[in-house]
């Protein structure tokens, strides 16, 4: 199939452009960038470094994906932006390429949805299905498992973690991990569970006994404060030891484990 590539377009030679790709005016695509089938670029798109974009993705006007990281630790080493497939990342998105201290790749899944201003730092990894509101920013090595919804304005760590099916009201700081399931509100002070977010699971056909066992599962873990360990034997007697209970348990005990109630700060290296 044919490529549609404006004459006010600047595409590399050595790029590599898939079949019935959309590349508008004053795009500019560097020779390392390679983009998949059906992908639309709107004008003023820039694709840089070492960067694959998947397939039927929509690029809005004033997306940057692939620049360097802003890390001043970084030694120009030829790190990655790996783009997924379906997703659409409005006007002004940035995704900056990795840095050495992790695999080098920055990766963004499939089906996800990023709004205006929505920022991705080096090393992070974001899953499939995730929605991002406007000028939701996050921190380098975040990652951003599947189905979590960041609301407007949200502002995220370095290294923190998102658990799957949760959601951050806008506004929010994440200065530690969102344990999956939750609805967390961050706006006055840290983010915290402050119930499940039924609405997602709901429209994800959770069977109603997993929704309860998750809300037993919140009660006693964030109302009693009860510890993990404990919490685990209560809703085991109680019947309540789903596998959406069992995830997450673990990831508040992985959690607990790093510095600061983030997990994934012991990767740090710098």
């Amino acid at each position: 199939m044919a490529q549609h590539i404006s004459p006010m377009a600047s595409v590399a030679a050595n790029a590599v452009i898939g079949d019935d790709v959309h590349i508008g005016p004053f795009c500019v695509i560097g020779p390392n960038v390679k983009i998949g089938d059906g992908t639309i670029l709107d004008s003023h798109v820039t694709l840089t470094g070492y960067t694959t974009i998947g397939q039927t993705n929509h690029l809005f006007p004033g997306v940057v994906i692939g620049a360097a990281p802003q890390d001043i630790s970084y030694q120009n080493s030829p790190t990655q932006v790996i783009i997924g497939d379906n997703n659409v990342l409005r006007e002004s998105v940035t995704v900056n390429r990795g840095t050495e201290k992790e695999d080098g790749i920055t990766r963004l899944g499939n089906n996800c949805f990023l709004m205006a201003g929505t920022h991705i730092g080096h090393d992070c990894k974001v899953g499939d299905h995730v929605i991002m509101a406007n000028n939701t920013m996050l921190g380098g090595h975040t990652h951003i498992h599947n189905n979590a919804t960041l609301s407007g304005g949200v502002a995220l760590h370095h290294y923190t973690t998102v658990g799957s099916y949760s959601f951050i009201a806008g506004m929010s700081r994440v200065l530690r991990d969102i344990p999956p399931y939750m609805l967390c509100d961050g706006i006055t002070g840290n983010a915290v569970p402050k119930t499940v977010n039924i609405v997602a699971l709901k429209r994800n056909n959770f069977q109603a006994n997993r929704i309860s066992a998750l809300k037993a599962a919140f009660k006693i873990l964030f109302r009693q404060k009860v510890t993990s360990d404990n919490a685990a034997k209560i809703l085991t007697e109680e019947n309540h030891m789903t596998p959406e209970v069992k995830c997450l348990l673990d990831f508040i005990e992985n959690s607990a484990k790093g510095r600061n109630g983030r997990f994934r700060e012991s990767r740090r290296a710098a």
